[in-house]
Protein backbone atom coordinates (compact mmCIF):
# COMPACT_ATOMS: atom_id res chain seq x y z
CA UNK A 1 0.00 0.00 0.00
CA UNK A 2 1.52 3.33 -0.81
CA UNK A 3 2.85 5.50 1.58
CA UNK A 4 0.55 8.90 1.73
CA UNK A 5 3.12 10.68 3.70
CA UNK A 6 6.36 9.91 1.73
CA UNK A 7 4.22 10.68 -1.16
CA UNK A 8 3.09 13.89 -0.15
CA UNK A 9 6.97 14.87 0.80
CA UNK A 10 8.42 13.75 -2.72
CA UNK A 11 5.84 16.60 -4.07
CA UNK A 12 7.09 19.27 -1.66
CA UNK A 13 10.72 18.77 -2.64
CA UNK A 14 11.90 21.42 -5.82
CA UNK A 15 13.09 18.92 -8.67
CA UNK A 16 15.04 19.38 -11.55
CA UNK A 17 14.63 18.04 -14.63
CA UNK A 18 17.02 16.96 -17.52
CA UNK A 19 16.04 17.02 -21.43
CA UNK A 20 18.05 15.77 -23.90
CA UNK A 21 19.83 19.06 -25.18
CA UNK A 22 23.23 19.96 -23.79
CA UNK A 23 23.94 19.81 -20.21
CA UNK A 24 27.43 20.63 -18.37
CA UNK A 25 28.54 18.84 -15.23
CA UNK A 26 28.42 22.34 -13.37
CA UNK A 27 24.82 23.05 -14.98
CA UNK A 28 23.24 20.01 -13.46
CA UNK A 29 25.15 20.58 -10.19
CA UNK A 30 23.40 23.78 -9.93
CA UNK A 31 20.49 23.05 -10.60
CA UNK A 32 20.58 19.88 -8.05
CA UNK A 33 22.06 22.50 -5.51
CA UNK A 34 18.48 24.45 -5.30
CA UNK A 35 16.49 21.82 -6.49
CA UNK A 36 17.10 18.35 -5.44
CA UNK A 37 14.92 15.84 -6.91
CA UNK A 38 15.91 14.50 -10.31
CA UNK A 39 13.73 14.13 -13.06
CA UNK A 40 14.81 12.38 -16.33
CA UNK A 41 12.78 13.28 -18.99
CA UNK A 42 13.39 10.35 -21.75
CA UNK A 43 16.53 10.93 -23.13
CA UNK A 44 17.89 13.34 -20.37
CA UNK A 45 18.65 9.63 -18.46
CA UNK A 46 21.01 9.01 -20.68
CA UNK A 47 22.74 12.45 -19.34
CA UNK A 48 21.93 11.76 -15.78
CA UNK A 49 23.85 7.80 -16.78
CA UNK A 50 26.71 9.66 -17.35
CA UNK A 51 27.20 11.78 -14.58
CA UNK A 52 27.21 8.68 -12.65
CA UNK A 53 23.63 9.71 -10.78
CA UNK A 54 20.42 7.94 -10.12
CA UNK A 55 16.97 9.65 -11.11
CA UNK A 56 13.94 9.58 -8.47
CA UNK A 57 11.85 8.89 -11.98
CA UNK A 58 12.52 9.09 -15.65
CA UNK A 59 9.57 9.95 -17.36
CA UNK A 60 8.33 10.41 -21.35
CA UNK A 61 7.28 8.00 -24.34
CA UNK A 62 10.68 6.41 -23.91
CA UNK A 63 11.93 6.68 -27.85
CA UNK A 64 14.50 8.25 -27.46
CA UNK A 65 16.52 7.08 -24.32
CA UNK A 66 19.47 4.64 -24.86
CA UNK A 67 19.18 0.86 -23.96
CA UNK A 68 21.70 1.08 -21.60
CA UNK A 69 19.68 3.66 -19.10
CA UNK A 70 16.60 1.56 -19.75
CA UNK A 71 18.24 -1.13 -17.93
CA UNK A 72 20.08 0.85 -15.89
CA UNK A 73 16.45 2.98 -14.65
CA UNK A 74 14.68 0.26 -15.15
CA UNK A 75 12.68 0.38 -11.97
CA UNK A 76 12.08 4.47 -12.25
CA UNK A 77 10.65 4.16 -15.53
CA UNK A 78 7.44 5.81 -16.04
CA UNK A 79 6.20 5.44 -19.43
CA UNK A 80 3.37 7.61 -20.59
CA UNK A 81 2.93 6.84 -24.64
CA UNK A 82 -0.07 8.78 -25.53
CA UNK A 83 1.61 11.46 -28.20
CA UNK A 84 -1.12 14.66 -27.50
CA UNK A 85 1.79 16.07 -25.22
CA UNK A 86 5.63 16.73 -24.81
CA UNK A 87 7.74 14.66 -22.71
CA UNK A 88 8.35 18.25 -20.74
CA UNK A 89 4.35 18.63 -20.69
CA UNK A 90 3.90 14.53 -19.27
CA UNK A 91 7.10 15.23 -17.08
CA UNK A 92 4.83 18.50 -15.25
CA UNK A 93 1.93 16.61 -15.11
CA UNK A 94 3.43 13.41 -13.18
CA UNK A 95 5.52 14.82 -10.80
CA UNK A 96 4.56 18.19 -9.53
CA UNK A 97 6.67 20.56 -7.54
CA UNK A 98 6.94 23.42 -5.75
CA UNK A 99 9.81 24.74 -8.30
CA UNK A 100 11.14 22.94 -11.26
CA UNK A 101 14.63 23.96 -12.86
CA UNK A 102 15.13 22.43 -16.26
CA UNK A 103 17.70 21.82 -17.56
CA UNK A 104 18.80 20.31 -20.92
CA UNK A 105 15.86 21.83 -22.76
CA UNK A 106 17.48 25.25 -24.58
CA UNK A 107 20.35 25.07 -27.07
CA UNK A 108 19.28 21.71 -28.63
CA UNK A 109 16.29 21.86 -30.86
CA UNK A 110 14.25 24.96 -31.60
CA UNK A 111 10.83 23.67 -31.92
CA UNK A 112 11.80 21.76 -28.57
CA UNK A 113 12.72 24.93 -26.60
CA UNK A 114 9.39 26.74 -28.22
CA UNK A 115 7.79 23.53 -27.47
CA UNK A 116 8.35 24.14 -23.64
CA UNK A 117 7.81 27.97 -23.21
CA UNK A 118 4.15 27.26 -24.64
CA UNK A 119 3.88 24.60 -22.10
CA UNK A 120 5.34 26.53 -19.35
CA UNK A 121 2.70 29.31 -20.29
CA UNK A 122 -0.13 27.24 -20.59
CA UNK A 123 0.49 25.59 -16.97
CA UNK A 124 1.53 28.44 -15.08
CA UNK A 125 4.26 26.08 -13.31
CA UNK A 126 6.87 27.53 -11.12
CA UNK A 127 9.67 26.52 -13.72
CA UNK A 128 12.96 28.17 -14.62
CA UNK A 129 15.24 26.96 -17.57
CA UNK A 130 18.35 27.47 -17.01
CA UNK A 131 21.33 26.49 -19.54
CA UNK A 132 24.73 28.03 -19.85
CA UNK A 133 23.84 31.34 -20.60
CA UNK A 134 20.61 32.49 -19.53
CA UNK A 135 18.16 31.41 -16.92
CA UNK A 136 14.14 31.73 -17.93
CA UNK A 137 10.58 31.99 -17.29
CA UNK A 138 7.64 32.77 -17.74
CA UNK A 139 6.36 36.29 -15.43
CA UNK A 140 4.52 35.66 -12.45
CA UNK A 141 1.65 38.73 -12.37
CA UNK A 142 4.29 40.52 -9.89
CA UNK A 143 8.25 39.51 -9.34
CA UNK A 144 10.43 41.64 -7.91
CA UNK A 145 13.98 41.42 -8.84
CA UNK A 146 17.16 42.43 -6.56
CA UNK A 147 19.26 43.13 -9.47
CA UNK A 148 22.70 45.28 -9.70
CA UNK A 149 22.44 47.73 -12.31
CA UNK A 150 23.55 46.71 -15.81
CA UNK A 151 22.21 43.70 -15.51
CA UNK A 152 20.91 42.48 -18.77
CA UNK A 153 16.67 41.68 -18.61
CA UNK A 154 15.02 40.69 -21.72
CA UNK A 155 11.46 40.09 -22.40
CA UNK A 156 9.38 38.38 -24.98
CA UNK A 157 5.79 37.93 -25.09
CA UNK A 158 4.12 34.82 -26.41
CA UNK A 159 1.19 36.40 -26.94
CA UNK A 160 -0.22 40.24 -26.28
CA UNK A 161 0.75 41.43 -23.48
CA UNK A 162 1.20 45.35 -21.40
CA UNK A 163 2.98 45.84 -17.94
CA UNK A 164 4.70 48.62 -15.67
CA UNK A 165 8.09 48.13 -14.42
CA UNK A 166 10.64 50.01 -12.16
CA UNK A 167 14.36 50.03 -11.93
CA UNK A 168 14.79 49.15 -16.14
CA UNK A 169 16.82 51.44 -18.13
CA UNK A 170 13.75 51.48 -20.55
CA UNK A 171 9.91 51.46 -18.72
CA UNK A 172 7.62 49.05 -19.98
CA UNK A 173 4.64 50.93 -18.91
CA UNK A 174 2.20 51.70 -21.73
CA UNK A 175 3.63 49.28 -24.09
CA UNK A 176 1.49 46.52 -25.73
CA UNK A 177 3.88 43.90 -26.04
CA UNK A 178 3.31 41.11 -29.17
CA UNK A 179 5.22 38.70 -30.69
CA UNK A 180 4.95 39.69 -34.06
CA UNK A 181 5.07 43.93 -33.24
CA UNK A 182 6.72 44.86 -30.05
CA UNK A 183 9.35 42.81 -27.89
CA UNK A 184 11.87 43.53 -25.16
CA UNK A 185 14.86 41.85 -26.00
CA UNK A 186 18.42 43.74 -24.42
CA UNK A 187 17.06 46.24 -21.97
CA UNK A 188 18.72 46.86 -18.47
CA UNK A 189 18.20 46.93 -14.96
CA UNK A 190 18.89 50.58 -13.02
CA UNK A 191 18.48 48.49 -9.88
CA UNK A 192 16.31 46.77 -8.40
CA UNK A 193 13.79 45.56 -10.99
CA UNK A 194 9.76 44.91 -10.18
CA UNK A 195 7.71 43.77 -13.43
CA UNK A 196 3.86 43.91 -13.22
CA UNK A 197 2.19 41.65 -16.39
CA UNK A 198 -0.53 41.07 -17.76
CA UNK A 199 -0.32 38.47 -20.82
CA UNK A 200 2.02 35.42 -21.24
CA UNK A 201 5.63 37.45 -21.13
CA UNK A 202 9.01 35.30 -20.75
CA UNK A 203 12.02 36.93 -18.58
CA UNK A 204 15.37 36.31 -20.05
CA UNK A 205 18.46 36.79 -17.50
CA UNK A 206 22.02 35.77 -17.29
CA UNK A 207 22.40 32.26 -15.76
CA UNK A 208 24.49 34.00 -13.01
CA UNK A 209 21.28 35.94 -11.46
CA UNK A 210 19.44 32.14 -11.34
CA UNK A 211 19.79 33.04 -7.35
CA UNK A 212 18.00 36.13 -7.06
CA UNK A 213 15.41 34.91 -9.87
CA UNK A 214 14.47 31.97 -7.63
CA UNK A 215 14.78 34.07 -4.70
CA UNK A 216 12.08 36.34 -5.94
CA UNK A 217 9.75 33.61 -7.42
CA UNK A 218 9.22 31.89 -4.01
CA UNK A 219 8.66 35.24 -2.29
CA UNK A 220 5.38 37.50 -2.05
CA UNK A 221 5.40 40.13 -3.82
CA UNK A 222 6.72 43.56 -3.00
CA UNK A 223 4.30 46.77 -1.97
CA UNK A 224 0.99 47.33 -1.20
CA UNK A 225 -2.33 47.69 -3.11
CA UNK A 226 -2.82 46.34 -6.81
CA UNK A 227 -1.08 48.13 -9.84
CA UNK A 228 -3.67 48.42 -12.81
CA UNK A 229 -1.58 47.42 -16.24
Amino acid sequence: MPDSKRTASIGDIPQTLVGGGPVTTAILEIALRYAPRLIAVDSGADAILSEGKVPDRVVGDLDSISDRALEAFADVLCLISEQDSTDFAKALRTCPSPLTIAVGFIGARADHFLSVLTEMARTRAPVVLLGEEECICVLPPDLTLDLVAGTRVSLWPLGPASGVSSGLRWPIDGIDFDPATRTGTSNEATGAVTLTMRGDMVLLLPAAELPKLLSAMQSPPRGAGVVEV
